[in-house]
């Protein structure tokens, strides 16, 4: 039985991690500030702080109270359209709190120090698809908005204390992560709001033409590659994603038919920072890891619009 630390705990893929592990029987300590996640969804046998990764004071307490073998960081300003706007607060909780936690993490020597990146907003427009780590070994990252430059700045940081202090660590650049429990408020999250706004009987809104492409990925694959990557014991980066592309219209049209509404989309002008085609290649994983994903789009929005009408 190990003692992890998760921040972002209460969050949507945070929280489906902590009951993964708890049922592993590892003692669990979630860190989150609630700022989007739910405290409902704290699971029972783990222990939770409420506090921002950005107050390096309470993670000081919460590092020596607890001390922790493993981190696992995920919690993280995520809203693209707000980065743009208060480039300064996603800054703020995206590469000043990871810092915190890097240099906890050292200073208590933490086994492993693993990271939740975002593929579609660290790659861009300009990378090949379905998109790799690196292509000649050359780093393919052209981040497009805020988001995506503090999360490849949070990676850097990360490959910086590996570097000088030996700090062992596993980065997931993520594709669009969906599924039950995922929050419907906000911008990010496009299944689950167009799911939540369905059921209400209200037609989803949809930002620009609707054509721009995700790589959608159900979040029981997403916890299956995040804990193959804690075991493995290599330091190394790796996309998460199923390799396939999908337009907004299309997700809008499958979740139409699933729920069974007449209603059509309704359109608006698309968002500042928005990358027009994201898909991720997921060979390393595959080959490294032996991860793959197991859960089609078509069963995943299945199994999520269930959790919504459960709700």
């Amino acid at each position: 039985m190990a003692t992890i630390l998760i921040t972002g705990g209460a969050g949507f893929i945070g929280s489906h991690l902590a009951d993964a592990l708890v049922l592993q029987s590892h003692r669990v300590v979630i860190v989150d500030n609630l700022s989007r996640g739910k405290k409902e969804r704290v699971n029972k046998s783990a222990r939770f702080y409420e506090t921002d990764i950005e107050n390096q004071t309470n993670l000081s307490g919460i590092f020596k109270a607890e001390r922790p073998k493993y981190v696992f960081h995920l919690a993280a300003q995520i809203d693209v359209r707000k980065s743009v706007e208060q480039p300064s607060q996603d800054a703020m909780a995206n590469i000043i709190g990871t810092i915190n936690l890097l240099e906890l993490s050292a200073s208590h020597q933490i086994e492993k120090f693993i990271f939740a990146s975002s593929g579609g907003a660290l790659y861009g427009d300009k990378a090949p698809l379905p998109t790799p780590e690196t292509r000649n070994n050359m780093a393919l990252a052209n981040p497009s908005s805020p988001y995506g430059i503090a999360k490849l700045c949070a990676e850097n940081y990360i490959l910086f204390f590996s570097r000088s202090v030996g700090l062992p660590y596993s980065i997931l650049r993520l594709a669009n992560v969906y599924g039950p429990f995922q929050n419907c408020e906000g911008e990010a999250g496009v299944i689950a709001i167009f799911i939540h706004t369905y059921l209400r009987g209200k037609p989803p809104v949809i930002y620009g033409t609707g054509e721009q492409t995700r790589d959608f990925v159900f979040i029981d694959d997403v916890i299956d590659a995040l804990l193959k990557s804690w075991r493995h014991k290599e330091s190394d980066i790796y996309n998460i994603g199923t390799g396939s592309e999908t337009s907004i219209n299309k997700i809008a049209q499958q979740i139409k038919t699933q729920i069974g509404s007449r209603l059509d989309p309704q359109y608006e002008n698309p968002k500042v920072g928005d990358a027009k085609r994201s898909c991720l290649d997921s060979q390393k994983a595959k080959h490294k890891l032996s991860w793959k994903p197991k859960t089609s789009l078509q069963q995943g929005i299945k199994k999520t619009i269930v959790s919504f009408k459960n709700i």
